[in-house]
């Protein structure tokens, strides 16, 4: 009996809340708050989407999110973070390799995520091709974060070759 191929990937992306942009602009894990403060970012700025992107491209080798959407390329300002991560589930499609599972964690204070949490594990995972879960942590006031000066987001993918069987 041989083992499946396996590898494992880590994300993680920040973004500060825009002084800018007026709120309704914020996009965690493809779905819109529309009460709550935009994030600054060439993109959406969908900082959930991104760690996971960054999460399945290391463990497929594929660099990051920055060589594959860089924040130079007008292609992808206002990209949203779904299409980023359906594009990033191609790339490791190409290169031989599916996402069997990716577990996120969010820290955030306001918005609350619990009421949405199922719609975005449900939109990120069909973008991924894999299962996708999401935590919610809240920062108890300490650091930028606690000061509400913008949202964090970490990434864990397990993926393997496209011709193994998952269970």
């Amino acid at each position: 009996m041989s083992l499946p191929r396996l590898r494992v990937g880590i994300g993680f992306d920040v973004h500060p809340f825009a002084t800018a942009l007026p709120a309704g602009y914020l996009h965690l894990g493809g779905v819109d708050f529309p009460e709550a403060p935009s994030l600054e970012g060439h993109s959406d700025a969908d900082v959930l989407c991104h760690a996971v992107i960054d999460a399945m491209l290391g463990a497929a080798g594929l660099g990051d999110i920055g060589e594959h959407f860089s924040d130079t390329d007008g292609r992808w300002e206002g990209a949203s973070g779904l299409v980023l991560l359906s594009e990033s589930a191609a790339l490791l499609s190409e290169a031989g390799w599916k996402v069997v599972d990716v577990d996120t964690s969010v820290v955030v204070d306001a918005p609350r995520l619990a009421p949405h949490r199922g719609e975005m594990q449900k939109r990120m995972s069909e973008a991924a091709g894999g299962e996708v879960r999401v935590k919610a942590k809240r920062s108890e006031g300490l650091g930028s974060l606690g000061r509400g000066e913008g949202i964090a987001a970490w990434a864990v993918a397990l993926i393997c070759a496209a011709d193994e069987t998952t269970s």
